[in-house]
This record gives structure tokens, C-alpha cells and sequence, in this order.
């Protein structure tokens, strides 16, 4: 069975889940250039638990509109891709010892359905999600990804969706103009996923006030530490749709 690539996106915006930009059209082609996964495990900056790692467990995941304050079009989007509870407790028995819930009606979040949908707009490749445990390290997250990535052997894509810099506060949306730490950073963490400084980038903290400003509160992080413990020994990366907004990063990652 071939391997599966592993990819890191930077979703940005709910609205890239229906709007045609450079974002979404980059998505699509992954979508038609990738080999076609049996399944996807997608880890989402917008589930996080504490205590526990859960995976969503439904065979048909129910679309979250987890977000305020855009337009009804966004609200209407349904994205009814299958669920897999197999997988589900595939990834449960991969993060044995560790407590893991298969939670039963768990949908999929916007950070799942928004970069799925142009990637997959037939919704027919089955989807389980797993949440950000915050009670968790930053290296406790990217182990999981090392263990994870034997469900790349196994006809499944890992996916984390979420920014390398995401600052909402940061930004003026009246005058919304690309911060110099936002591009610095993100510079420097491209710069370490190339070298294979993993641990710099597990050891966020000690990078410097950069990283403390466009890490802030690192639900949007932690995503990428899964991608990179699943990468290889020696595994090609390279960088998808990759520019900052303001204050947060579109730069995407894939190992493959």
C-alpha cells in the first residue's frame, strides 16, 4: 500500500471553505494530486479537551459551525463526509496507554470541514477527527504524531489543520497590514521544519518573543507538532500555499 503523505494547512478563515482564492485552488489540487487516501485522521486547532485525547467516533459526522458573524452562505455548507469508527479505535489503540474517549457524535469542525471541502468537494473519503489534549505538553502532542504515522502505512492521511502564527488580537481588521514578528517567525519556522530542528520547534518558548506573539495561545500550533513527529527519517518536505495575513501564517507543510 502506498504511503500516505502527511500535511500541515494553514486555514486561516472560515470563509476559504467557499471562497475561490489562491488558498482554496491550492487545497483542490492537493486534493487532485495526492494519492487518494482510504481515510483521513485530521487533527483541528477547534477540538481541544483537557484530560483525555478524544476522536470522533460517528459514522456520520454532523457539520459544526463552530464561528460567528459571517455570512449565512458559510452557515449552509454541509460537508457530510463518513465517519470511520474503526479507525476511530485504531487511533485509540495506537495511543494506548494514554486515555483516549471515542466520542460518539463528534462532528467535524470548521477547521476540518474548511480545508476538506475544496480539497474533497465529494465529501466521500471518511474522516476522524482527533482533539488537542491541553493537558498535554507540547512534546507529548508531536510523540502522538510519531505514533500516528503508522496510519500512514495503513491508507489513512494525516492531516493537521491550524496557522504556524495565529494572533487574532494582534490584528487591526481596519487596517489589516502584515506584522513584521508574524513574517519573521514564520520565516524562522520554515527555516527549522527544513533543517529537521524539531526540537526547537517542540521548545517553542525559547525562540524569542517572535514566537511568543504569533504562538500566543498555540491551539493553532500544536497541529504542525503532530505532522512533524510522523515525518521520516529523511522524508521530503515541502511548503504549500505560503504567505502571512496580518497575523496569521497560510503557510502549509507536506512531508512526501
Amino acid at each position: 500500500m502506498t504511503r500516505m503523505p502527511a500535511l500541515f494547512l494553514g486555514h486561516g478563515s472560515p470563509m476559504n471553505a467557499i471562497e475561490d482564492n489562491d488558498w482554496s485552488r491550492a487545497w483542490a489540487r492537493l486534493g487532485q494530486d495526492l494519492p487518494r487516501p482510504r481515510a483521513i485522521a485530521m487533527v483541528s486547532a477547534h477540538w481541544e479537551t483537557r484530560g483525555a485525547t478524544a476522536v470522533s467516533a460517528s459514522p456520520a459526522p454532523e457539520t459544526i459551525h463552530d464561528f460567528g458573524g459571517f455570512p449565512q452562505a458559510l452557515f449552509d455548507v454541509q460537508y457530510r463526509a463518513p465517519g470511520d469508527p474503526a479507525l476511530a479505535a485504531r487511533i485509540a489503540d495506537i495511543l494506548s496507554p494514554d486515555p483516549v474517549v471515542q466520542h460518539p457524535t463528534r462532528g467535524l469542525d470548521h477547521g476540518a470541514w474548511g480545508v476538506l471541502r475544496p480539497m474533497y468537494p465529494l465529501a466521500d473519503i471518511p474522516v476522524v477527527q482527533i482533539s488537542l489534549d491541553r493537558g498535554r505538553d507540547s512534546r507529548w502532542h508531536y510523540e502522538a504524531g510519531r505514533r500516528l504515522s503508522a496510519l500512514r502505512d495503513e491508507g489513512v492521511m494525516l492531516i493537521g489543520s491550524g496557522d504556524i502564527v495565529h494572533n487574532l488580537r494582534a490584528i487591526d481588521f481596519r487596517r489589516p497590514e502584515t506584522l513584521p514578528w508574524a513574517e519573521r517567525f514564520n520565516d524562522r519556522a520554515k527555516a527549522l521544519i527544513t533543517a529537521g530542528d524539531h526540537d526547537a520547534l517542540i521548545d517553542w518558548q525559547a525562540l524569542g518573543p517572535d514566537a511568543e506573539l504569533s504562538i500566543n495561545s498555540a491551539e493553532h500550533y500544536l497541529p504542525l507538532l503532530y505532522v512533524l513527529g510522523a515525518q521520516a527519517a529523511d522524508e521530503p518536505v515541502s511548503f504549500l500555499t505560503d504567505d502571512v495575513f496580518a497575523a496569521i501564517s497560510m503557510t502549509g507543510v507536506k512531508l512526501g
